[in-house]
């Protein structure tokens, strides 16, 4: 049985919660406790809401060594209050989450639980937006959460069958056979209806870029998990992957027919052009769109307002 959301305090009323912003602390489906906070829709020409229906909300998944308080995304979740209520957290082993970054393998479950907790405020319809690694975590958590392949999973997110390459230490049991036990119920609820995903990579352990062979220093190396932790306030866990999770590229094709907007900067110095164009080619056409933005860099550090208004109207419009 899931461990669910543990906010006890959680106002049963809509209008109670639209009225202010608010912080809880939500344990995602192993035990990780996982910061979050919640901003009410705030509309540039404010008026009367129709109805009980609060609107659709979009769930935020920050990039690696970013977290709730970050300013960058303090400005991107602005932004995106001007056209739904955002839920923003933090991944586990970023800011005041508990746990230890796996860096894009069961962040899916921190993700699962944010969503979770946006239809718990009266949010019917609900959108995630992810940047750079949280692009990855929202492609593979569209895909496990909605692709029905989790029953009999026994690897981190792999479909069934299919076991990846492994590297030692985190065990067997991880978010795919987690969330196979959780039952159909709770990942109902954690579904997405638009899934964005912005700067991300297609495949895993890319090192053709500086930027990238940096971020590998910083995650498999003693002195780089030390630089990232105190440096950067980003907790890595030490111990690989075991078995492999399934990768962007492969969940990708898994995500229909839920609508999945791709969205990447010809100026990315993370990732080239090879990876947004892979991911588009291999999702299914008829529910997908892929942007190129010019002069875009990467992740929420980039994005300007009128970029994110564009992700945030086209996120509201296909849920």
């Amino acid at each position: 049985m899931t461990r669910g959301i543990k906010d006890a305090s959680a106002p049963t009323s809509v209008s109670l919660i639209t009225e202010r912003g608010r912080r809880t602390r939500l344990w995602a489906d192993d035990g990780v406790a996982i910061e979050a906070a919640y901003e009410p829709f705030r509309p540039y020409e404010p008026g009367p809401v129709a109805g009980p229906d609060p609107g659709p909300a979009i769930v935020v998944a920050h990039g690696f060594t970013g977290a709730l308080e970050r300013p960058a995304l303090r400005r991107a979740a602005a932004a995106l209050s001007r056209h739904a209520a955002v839920v923003t957290f933090s991944f586990r082993g970023h800011g005041r989450s508990g746990g230890r970054s796996t860096v894009g393998d069961r962040e899916v479950l921190d993700l699962a639980a944010a969503v979770r907790w946006a239809r718990r405020l009266g949010h019917r319809r609900v959108a995630t937006v992810g940047f750079s690694m949280g692009g990855s975590v929202v492609l593979r958590h569209a895909a496990l959460y909605g692709a029905g392949i989790l029953e009999g999973d026994t690897g981190m997110g792999a479909p069934k069958g299919k076991t990846g390459t492994g590297r030692t230490g985190t065990g067997k049991t991880g978010t795919g056979a987690l969330e196979a036990r959780a039952g159909a119920g709770a990942r109902e609820a954690a579904h997405t209806d638009a899934a964005v995903a912005v700067s991300a990579a297609a495949r895993w352990y890319y090192r053709g870029t500086a930027p990238m062979r940096r971020v590998h220093w910083a995650i498999t190396r003693p002195a780089g998990r030390l630089v990232s932790r105190y440096g950067l306030r980003t907790r890595i866990d030490s111990r690989g992957w075991d078995p492999e999770p399934l990768s962007p590229v492969a969940a990708a094709p898994l995500i229909a027919p839920t609508p999945l907007l791709i969205v990447h900067g010809d100026r990315d110095p993370y990732f080239p052009l090879d990876h947004p164009r892979t991911l588009a080619d291999a999702a299914d056409p008829s529910s997908t769109e892929l942007w190129i933005e010019p002069g875009f860099g990467h992740a929420e550090n980039a994005a300007g307002a009128a970029l994110l208004g564009r992700i945030a109207a086209w996120a509201t419009t296909h849920v």
